[in-house]
């Protein structure tokens, strides 16, 4: 086959962006896919596939961008003579788009290494976070701005659709392979989590965001507290949540995990009724002891559910004992533990965002 290589090297050199755009390209798409990841923690229905499959497309795609890259810039690092400052950030850029790479191709095939106190998933999402401050530092050092003879239109069209393309055929491809290998990727949801089977406490993993971190709550001291906008505060104990609802939930972290168990409790709607929730009232926000809030608007937390139980078994301290939120279709992060204050409003509550980084430090 001593014709062929030359062939297979003149299309990939029509394939091929010229340099600059190469370097923008990396930048635009290392951009887009921690936006895109996460965007995508929010997604639990199928209205969000385009998402994730936009950041799984694109993320091949670097691939072969990196490939291109590489390709141009080789001399330079491996020859001891050419390298610079400027290059030790260069190599340590191309190291965490490989871990990002490696990481995203491994989780998607199902394959998932035992690693202390993180998920990982979380090491994923951590190598492409890192990655976007790298590129745009290796920007400032190495990327010069497109000229307009960079850009044919005809011609720049078709490299971008055949990158793209090969990206959305790799990922079909993995999907295909995972099926036929009946690898633990096929067990994956849209979100990419990873089914974990079995009931009750056991069943799942009991993981806090950020820093949250509480001692285990006395039952015997803690209540419930509902203010805001009702007609009557309320103070409730915790012998007051017997479980009179029982309700079948999944539960999808993004840690990169789901479950489906059936939890125990009281509707939302019944401690809003008790209190006397106005009129006016369109948020309630779900207080943790730690700190963490999360808000929802008063139709939907109406039907949440405060969980005492789940799988028939009292909700151990890691699973959010005394009371955590029960809401589906929303992720993990939402799902509101420890719970031990309920505020109903008359507005959002945009700091909640700021909260879910900070709550738990002291």
């Amino acid at each position: 086959m001593p014709g062929r290589q030359p062939e297979v090297g003149r299309w990939l050199a029509k394939l091929q962006p010229p340099p600059r755009l190469v370097d923008w390209s990396l930048f635009a798409a290392v951009t887009f896919e921690a936006a895109s990841g996460l965007l995508s923690f929010l997604g639990t229905t199928p209205a969000w596939v385009p998402l994730f499959w936009a950041h799984r497309i694109v993320g091949l795609t670097i691939i072969l961008l990196l490939g291109f890259k590489l390709a141009r810039v080789r001399r330079r690092l491996t020859d001891a003579r050419q390298w610079r400052p400027t290059t030790l950030l260069s190599v340590l850029t191309l190291v965490v788009a490989a871990g990002a790479i490696t990481t995203g191709v491994t989780w998607v095939f199902g394959f998932e290494p035992d690693v202390p106190y993180v998920s990982f998933l979380s090491i994923h999402v951590g190598f492409g976070l890192l990655l976007v401050p790298l590129v745009l530092f290796h920007l400032r050092t190495r990327f010069r701005p497109p000229r307009r003879t960079d850009f044919d239109r005809r011609r720049t069209t078709m490299q971008y659709s055949v990158m793209l393309v090969a990206g959305a055929v790799a990922y079909r491809g993995q999907e295909l392979l995972n099926r036929t290998l009946d690898t633990h990727g096929t067990n994956r949801r849209l979100t990419g989590s990873q089914r974990r089977s079995g009931e009750g406490n056991d069943a799942f993993p009991a993981m806090s965001w950020v820093a949250d971190d509480p001692d285990p709550v006395d039952t015997g001291e803690w209540s419930l507290t509902v203010r805001g906008a009702v007609s009557d505060q309320l103070n409730l104990d915790y012998d007051e949540f017997a479980p009179e609802t029982e309700e079948e939930a999944l539960l999808d972290c993004t840690g990169g995990w789901y479950t489906v168990q059936e939890w125990g409790g009281v509707r939302v709607g019944e401690v809003l009724d008790a209190a006397g929730a106005t009129e006016d009232a369109a948020y309630v926000r779900f207080v943790s002891v730690t700190g963490y809030r999360w808000s929802l608007p008063i139709e939907e937390a109406r039907e949440a559910l405060l969980a005492t139980h789940v799988g028939g078994e009292r909700l151990s301290h890691g699973h959010g004992a005394p009371l955590r939120l029960v809401v589906p279709g929303r992720r993990g992060f939402q799902w509101v533990k420890w719970v031990e204050r309920i505020d109903v409003r008359h507005r959002g509550d945009p700091a909640q965002w700021i909260v879910t980084l900070v709550s738990g430090f002291d």
